[in-house]
């Protein structure tokens, strides 16, 4: 009797076993109906910015054992190096990545192309479009023919290497980036850049259900029929950084901390302006690190700032001034420039100019020029402006002679003003001076000043 009891309880261990491997299987094999998606929605440029926030939102639907993300994309372009993050990560996501370009009207232009074509599902909505991924340079202007021609190689290359990953039409994708092509939602599924063509949210759900794709090397059937979708909130920092991630507040917030430094160091003890300076600079440090900034930009617009304060230390002609102005202006056209693009780092077209405003940069210049103009010309005025007294609290000394004003009675010992500053003092041969009144400085003991009334040293001289 134990011998049978041995050999079910083996039986049955290994059936068990064999249960939870094919469980296991079949959870491999097909998505759980009534699973959780995430769905993300990118409706900006593609930035360093969007590809950190991609990155946290796949790692988030991996720990939440999402059944699926969902990318609602509408991109005009972004940075190539940003647009190779997003891919990688869908590369390496944990779970199938569907990236959906909606809502109608909607592009997947430029990086966009390559994020679509990366998807392990790629759906557009109707009269949404795809393609023109030829590179250009993070300003909007055409690259010099060696880079462009290097960076259309290396983007086509990518791309390529994405379609054949996907079993995507990589002739047809190939041709958004060689020949500027863009295609239709209908196009695209005809040319199978995509996959389907999807009428809303609910129709892409109902189609995706029961559809087998290729999931880390595994046939994997997505079940979609009653998932639930969760948006991405993005958070109040996420909405700030975006702000932050503007070419032209970046540049507005290093030219007010350029103005706030100079102020403090024209006028020290103020702490106002120089706090304000450092707050300033620090954020627009911060929104440097989701832009493609120019760093030859950013030297020539601290080199100006120099150039404005040595323009106030020395009196001349304004030759300091006048490099300044241009090494400003110069810096300002650069600060987003291409004057550093490497195949590596150009913008997809069509994105938006992620180059400071011609408007801004007249405006910020014409604003700047005229309050550093005001305060070099008080500067010089007030150093060349005569002084009432002749003194330095170095060297006290130079107080006598000199008007001051008894602020207590001198009985003989008191204070008095003078200066601008409060000073212990004693009356000359003892004789009181009341609260009030104005007294000459006769002379200087250490930091105790000896005076007399002004009536009583006035008649003495007239004798």
């Amino acid at each position: 009797m134990r011998h049978i009891f041995a050999v079910s309880l083996i039986l049955f261990g290994f059936g068990g076993l064999l249960a939870v491997q094919y469980i296991g299987t079949a959870e491999a094999a097909s998505q759980a109906a009534g699973g959780e998606a995430h769905l993300l929605v990118i409706d900006d440029a593609i930035t360093p910015l969007e590809a950190n926030n991609f990155a946290g939102v796949v790692d988030d639907a991996g720990n939440a054992s999402a059944s699926l993300l969902i990318v609602q994309l509408s991109t005009p372009g972004g940075l190539l190096d940003s647009t190779r993050e997003i891919v990688e990560e869908i590369f390496a996501a944990p779970v199938p990545v569907v990236v959906y370009v909606s809502p109608p009207g909607a592009r997947a232009a430029s990086a966009g192309t390559f994020i679509t074509a990366a998807a392990h599902v790629a759906a557009m909505a109707p009269a949404t479009n795809i393609g023109a991924a030829s590179p250009v340079s993070a300003g909007g202007e055409d690259l010099p023919d060696t880079i462009r021609e290097k960076a259309t190689q290396d983007a086509s290359a990518f791309l390529r290497s994405i379609a054949s990953q996907r079993n995507r039409n990589a002739d047809a994708l190939e041709e958004t980036v060689l020949a500027a092509r863009s295609y239709t939602a209908e196009e695209a599924l005809d040319l199978r850049v995509i996959d389907l063509q999807a009428d809303n949210l609910a129709d892409l759900l109902e189609q995706l259900d029961g559809m087998e794709i290729e999931f880390n090397g595994e046939n994997v059937v997505l079940a979609t029929q009653g998932m639930t979708v969760t948006p991405i909130e993005r958070t109040p920092v996420d909405h700030f950084m975006r702000f932050l991630a503007n070419p032209n507040v970046a540049f507005l917030l290093l030219t007010i901390g350029g103005i706030g430094i100079l102020i403090e160091l024209f006028s020290p003890g103020l702490i106002g302006p120089g706090a304000v300076g450092v707050i300033a600079l620090t954020l627009a440090f911060l929104a440097f690190g989701s832009l493609p900034v120019n760093w030859v930009g950013v030297g020539l617009i601290v080199l100006a700032m120099a150039l404005f304060y040595l323009e106030a230390q020395a009196p001349g002609i304004g030759l300091f001034g006048i490099s300044g102005a241009v090494a400003f202006v110069v810096g300002a056209f650069l600060l987003f420039g291409n004057i550093s693009i490497t195949p590596q780092a150009p913008e997809l077209p069509d994105a938006p100019s992620l180059s400071i405003s011609l408007w801004v940069i007249g405006a910020v210049c014409a604003a700047m020029f005229a309050s550093l103009l005001l305060t070099v010309r008080a500067v010089r005025q007030a150093r060349r402006a005569p002084a009432y007294y002749d003194f330095s609290t170095s060297n006290p000394n130079n107080l006598v002679g000199t008007i001051g004003t008894a602020t207590t009675d001198l009985n003989p010992t008191g204070s008095v003003q003078a200066a601008g500053e409060q000073w212990s003092a004693v009356s000359e041969n003892g004789i009181p001076v009341p609260s009030g009144e104005r007294v000459m400085i006769v002379e200087v003991s250490g930091l105790v000043l000896k005076v007399t009334s002004e009536s009583a040293f006035s008649e003495r001289t007239e004798r």
